[in-house]
């Protein structure tokens, strides 16, 4: 039985050896194709730079129609977050500490919660501490058309409303933020 089997494979156009053949170069097609396929992805999951922001109107924790427009002529970064995401909450940290710096010279944040529903939002405002305008984005619909794929994602604004940085953290954001204002 063993020596038909290999009879059979020998004499096959697929034997182990072509199939093996034909596995490498298709290795090489997909990872050529997953490549491709990541630059365009990238290249599609955020608004371009330079580019100005489309209207963004939710409602905040009050139920209150908050729009993104009401802020032009504010330096505005855009956060989408979470309160089940560990780094969102980690990031509020240091947001609290810019705002706090810089809030009275003309910057905004425009948070926009991607939680499945509204109390565990409320609750992560309230244990840390945010003062700056939540929204909610019931049913992910900002988020999807901004083609949000992680959390936090960040859009720092000039004063004009165009897309000025994006993920930026730390001392970067902080001297993005002065050298706007």
């Amino acid at each position: 039985m063993k020596k038909k089997i290999l009879h059979f494979l020998r004499g096959n156009k697929f034997n182990s050896y072509s199939i093996f053949q034909n596995s490498s170069t298709m290795k090489k097609q997909l990872l050529l194709l997953f490549f491709i396929t990541s630059i365009f992805t990238t290249s599609i999951a955020q608004p371009p730079m330079d580019s100005y922001v489309p209207t963004i109107t939710l409602k905040n924790e009050k139920d209150s129609l908050i729009s993104l427009a009401s802020l032009k002529g504010k330096v505005v970064l855009i956060d989408f977050w979470a309160s089940w995401c560990a780094p969102c909450r980690q990031a509020n940290k240091h947001l609290r500490k810019l705002y706090s710096k810089y809030k009275e010279q003309g910057f905004e944040i425009f948070s926009i919660s991607a939680d499945y529903s509204k109390a565990p939002w409320k609750q992560a405002i309230k244990a840390d501490k945010i003062t700056w305008l939540q929204v909610y984005d019931e049913g992910g619909i900002v988020a999807n058309k901004w083609r949000i794929n992680y959390l936090p994602t960040t859009f720092l604004l000039n004063t004009e409303g165009k897309i000025v940085a994006a993920d930026l953290d730390g001392k970067e954001l902080d001297k993005r933020i002065k050298s706007l204002l």
